[in-house]
C-alpha cells in the first residue's frame, strides 16, 4: 500500500517527445496534492529511455519500461490501463491519466479529486483542454457549444484521456483485461462503458489544462495538415485504431 498521504495514482504513457514529457512530469511534481506518479515508457528511443532513467530520482516518479513486460509494438495503451488499474485497486485510489502532451496546474489534481468526492456516481471526470491562450482546443472542440463558463457538465459524449480521472467505482466494476486487443486507443470505449453501467461522466470547464495535441505522436498532426496522407498511413499501417 502507498502512504496515506498519496491521494491518487497518476499515470503518463510516454513515447519520445522528451521535452514535452519532462514538462508534464515537472507540472505533476509541482501539484498541491501528493500523488504516486508512474511513467510508462512505450518503446521510446534509447536516448529518451536514458533521460527518463536519469530523471526518475530527482522528479520522484516510478518508471516502467513496457519492453520489459511485452513485445507488442507501440502503442500499448491497453497494457498501461491494465497495469494502472491493478495499482489503483491495490491501493484503493482513483486513477488519473495525464498524457505527455498535457501541462496541469498546481491545483488541477486537487480540483479533480474534490469534484470526485462530491459525485459518488462518477465514472470519468475530464479536465477541459485549452491552448496556450486559454481557448478550448482539441479534443474538446465539440464541447464548445455546451460551454458553461466556470462550471461543469454531465455528458454522454466520449471524454478524452488527456487529463481524466477514472473512479474507483468504475475500476472495480469493469476489468480492463476485457479491452479489445485489436484497438490502440480506449477513451471512447471506456467513456461509453461507464455510462452503460449507470455511472456519470463529467467535463470540468473550471479545470483547464494546457494541451499540445499529439505532442508524443507527431505523425498524427497530418490529420490537420495533410489528411489524405494521414488516412493513407492509418489504413496501410493500421494505425490509430479506436
Amino acid at each position: 500500500m502507498e502512504s496515506p498521504d498519496i491521494k491518487a495514482i497518476v499515470v503518463t504513457p510516454v513515447k519520445d517527445a522528451i521535452e514535452n514529457t519532462l514538462e508534464t512530469i515537472r507540472a505533476v511534481r509541482a501539484s498541491n496534492t501528493r500523488v504516486k506518479h508512474i511513467i510508462y515508457n512505450d518503446f521510446s528511443s534509447a536516448a529518451t529511455k536514458e533521460i527518463l532513467e536519469q530523471q526518475k530520482v530527482p522528479f520522484g516518479y516510478e518508471l516502467i519500461h513496457l519492453e520489459d513486460l511485452t513485445n507488442h509494438p507501440s502503442p500499448n495503451y491497453r497494457r498501461v490501463l491494465q497495469e494502472a488499474q491493478k495499482r489503483a485497486l491495490a491501493n484503493n485510489l482513483p486513477l488519473i491519466i495525464v498524457e505527455s502532451d498535457v501541462i496541469v496546474k498546481a491545483d488541477t489534481i486537487e480540483l479533480l479529486l474534490d469534484f470526485y468526492r462530491q459525485h459518488t456516481k462518477a465514472g470519468l471526470i475530464g479536465a477541459v483542454t485549452v491552448d496556450e491562450y486559454g481557448q478550448i482546443n482539441f479534443p474538446y472542440l465539440r464541447f464548445k457549444d455546451q460551454y458553461v463558463g466556470t462550471g461543469s457538465i454531465e455528458t454522454k459524449k466520449s471524454l478524452s484521456f488527456c487529463c481524466t480521472l477514472i473512479s474507483l467505482e468504475f475500476l472495480r466494476r469493469y476489468d480492463f483485461i476485457h479491452l479489445n486487443e485489436s484497438k490502440d486507443w480506449f477513451d471512447t470505449f471506456i467513456s461509453y462503458q461507464a455510462t452503460d453501467m449507470g455511472l456519470k461522466n463529467y467535463l470540468l470547464y473550471n479545470v483547464p489544462v494546457w494541451h499540445k495535441p499529439h505532442g508524443s505522436r507527431p505523425w498524427k498532426q497530418l490529420k490537420y495538415t495533410n489528411p489524405v496522407k494521414y488516412y493513407l498511413l492509418k489504413f496501410l499501417k493500421r494505425r490509430d485504431k479506436i
